[in-house]
C-alpha cells in the first residue's frame, strides 16, 4: 500500500466518488429545477383562468361562496395546488388549502409582480406560505375592479402533499441514477484508470527496479533511455547520468588510493635512504672517531649535511603541498620585476649546471611590465623548474630561460635539453601522486616538485604547461599577470 502505484490508484478511486455523488447531486437539483420550471410555465395561467371562471371579490371585499366554489372545483381537479388571495401589499387575505397548515401571513410581493410583469415567460420562485423561508414555484395574476387593484390571486403548485410524494420519488431516482447509472461509470472509469495508471507508471516501475538492483552492488544497472521528455523519462536520465558519475568519482577514488599508496611507499624510500645514511655515518663516526683521519671525518660529517639537507628539503616540500592543497598557504601579493627572479636564479644553479657541463642561456626581453604576484612563492616556483631541468638535462646539455611580454602581463618559458617525456605521461606529470620512474630517468626526487609549481600558479590565477616532443627538449611555460 506504500507504493506510488496504489497511492495513485486510492486517490483516483476518492477523485472518481467525490466527481460521481457530485454528479448526482447537480443531476437532481437540476432535475428538480427542470420538473418546477416546466409546472410553473403549463401553469403559468391558471390564476387567469380562475378569475375568469370565479370572482374572488365583490365590491372590494373577499367573495366567501368563490373561494368555496374553488375548494370544490380547483381542488378536486388538481389538489397539488393552493390558493391564495392577497391584498396589494402581499398580506394573506384568504386561502384554499386541504389542511390549514398556513404559517405566513404575508407573502413578498416582488416575484409576484415579476411573475405578471413577465405573464409567466420566466422561472421564478415565490414564497411558501406554509413553510417559512422557503419557496415554491406559482402562478398569480392581478384583481382588478372598476380598474382599482382589489389583490392578487396567488396560487402555488406544490402542496404538501406533493412535495411529500416528490421527495420520496427523488430519493427512488437517486438510487435508480447512482447503482444504473453512476456506478457502472464509476466501475468502468475506475477500470480504466487503473490500467491507465499502470501504463503511466511503467517507466516509474522500471526507474525503481533499476536502482534497487544498483543498491545492491550491481553498478551496471542502467534505466533505458527515453527521449519522450516527460518527467519520468528526465528522471531515468538523471539516474543513467548520476550512476555514471558515481562510477568515474569511484574509478577516481581507487586511482587517488593507489596514487596515495605509491606515494607513501616513495615518500618512504625517500625518508629511509638519507635516515639511513645519517644513522650509518653517525655510528662510524661513533666507533671509529678516534681512528679516523681529520679528511675522513670531514667527508663523513659533508655527507651526513648533504642528507641532512636533502631530508629536510623532503619534508618541507610535503608540508608546503599540503597548506597549498588545503588553503592555508599565506599568499602576500605585491608588485615585483619577475626578470631580477629569473636572473638571480639562474646565478644560483649556474654553478650546479658546470658541474655536469651544462649550459643556461636566457633570453629575457628588456622592460618587461611589472607583475603582481608573491615574491616568495614564484621564486619557488622558477627554483623547482630550473631543480627539474638541472636534473634531467644530460650532460653537455642547454637550458633556456625565455620571458617576454604578452598581453596583460609576462609570459615565461624554461626548456631543457634530453630525451624529453612521452606524451601519455604529460598530463599526470603535475599530479601530487604522480612521479616518473626514477630508475628509467636516473635521478632522484619525492616528485612533489612540480605539484607544488602547480598550486602556485593556481592561486595567482595562472596554469603552468608543458611541451615535449618526447626526443630532443622539454618545455614549461607559465604567464604572469601585472
Amino acid at each position: 500500500m506504500k507504493s506510488l502505484y496504489w497511492r495513485i490508484s486510492f486517490s483516483f478511486i476518492l477523485v472518481l466518488l467525490i466527481v460521481g455523488f457530485s454528479y448526482v447531486l447537480i443531476t437532481a437539483n437540476t432535475a428538480q429545477r427542470y420538473f418546477q420550471e416546466t409546472t410553473q410555465r403549463l401553469n403559468a395561467s391558471v390564476a387567469d383562468y380562475l378569475i375568469k371562471e370565479v370572482k374572488p371579490f365583490q365590491n372590494g371585499k373577499v367573495n366567501e361562496e368563490a373561494l368555496g366554489v374553488i375548494m370544490h372545483s380547483m381542488m378536486a381537479v388538481n389538489p397539488g395546488i393552493e390558493v391564495y388571495l392577497l391584498d396589494p401589499s402581499g398580506e394573506i387575505l384568504s386561502y384554499v388549502v386541504l389542511d390549514q397548515k398556513v404559517k405566513l401571513k404575508q407573502v413578498e410581493i416582488e416575484p409576484v409582480k415579476s411573475f405578471i410583469a413577465e405573464k409567466g415567460a420566466n422561472f421564478i420562485l415565490g414564497d411558501d406560505p406554509r413553510n417559512p423561508g422557503e419557496q415554491s414555484v406559482f402562478s398569480a395574476t392581478a384583481v382588478y375592479e372598476d380598474s382599482n387593484l382589489l389583490g392578487y390571486v396567488y396560487i402555488t403548485l406544490a402542496s404538501e402533499k406533493f412535495e411529500t410524494i416528490s421527495k420520496s420519488l427523488l430519493g427512488s431516482f437517486w438510487m435508480k441514477l447512482t447503482f444504473n447509472s453512476i456506478v457502472i461509470t464509476l466501475v468502468v472509469a475506475f477500470l480504466i484508470g487503473l490500467a491507465l495508471i499502470a501504463w503511466l507508471t511503467r517507466h516509474l516501475r522500471k526507474i525503481i527496479q533499476t536502482v534497487e538492483h544498483f543498491k545492491d552492488g550491481d553498478l551496471s544497472a542502467r534505466v533505458p533511455e527515453s527521449n519522450s521528455g516527460s518527467e519520468l523519462a528526465v528522471l531515468g536520465n538523471t539516474f543513467n547520468h548520476m550512476a555514471e558519475t558515481i562510477l568515474r568519482n569511484i574509478d577516481e577514488l581507487k586511482k587517488v588510493d593507489s596514487l596515495r599508496r605509491e606515494l607513501i611507499a616513495n615518500v618512504s624510500h625517500d625518508l629511509r635512504n638519507p635516515l639511513a645514511i645519517i644513522n650509518g655515518y653517525v655510528e662510524t663516526l661513533q666507533i671509529k672517531g678516534s681512528k679516523l683521519s681529520p679528511e675522513e671525518k670531514e667527508k663523513y660529517l659533508q655527507i651526513i649535511a648533504n642528507s641532512t639537507d636533502r631530508l629536510t628539503k623532503l619534508v618541507a616540500d610535503l608540508f608546503d603541498l599540503s597548506k597549498l592543497e588545503s588553503g592555508q598557504m599565506l599568499v602576500k601579493l605585491e608588485q615585483l620585476k619577475v626578470q631580477e627572479l629569473l636572473y638571480d636564479s639562474a646565478l644560483k644553479y649556474e654553478l650546479l649546471a658546470q658541474t655536469k657541463g651544462i649550459e643556461i642561456k636566457s633570453q629575457i626581453c628588456q622592460n618587461l611590465p611589472i607583475v603582481r604576484a608573491d615574491l616568495s612563492l614564484i621564486d619557488r616556483v622558477i627554483q623547482n623548474l630550473l631543480d627539474n631541468a638541472v636534473k634531467y638535462t644530460p650532460e653537455s646539455g642547454q637550458i633556456l630561460i625565455d620571458a617576454c611580454e604578452t598581453n596583460g602581463g609576462v609570459n615565461i618559458k624554461i626548456r631543457n635539453s634530453g630525451k624529453g617525456i612521452p606524451e601519455s605521461e604529460l598530463q599526470s606529470l603535475f599530479d601530487r601522486y604522480y612521479m616518473i620512474d626514477k630508475d628509467q630517468q636516473g635521478v632522484q626526487g619525492s616528485g612533489l616538485g612540480l605539484a607544488i609549481v602547480k598550486h602556485i600558479l593556481e592561486i595567482h590565477g595562472s596554469e603552468i604547461k608543458i611541451h615535449s616532443d618526447s626526443k630532443s627538449f622539454t618545455e614549461f611555460e607559465f604567464e604572469l599577470m601585472s
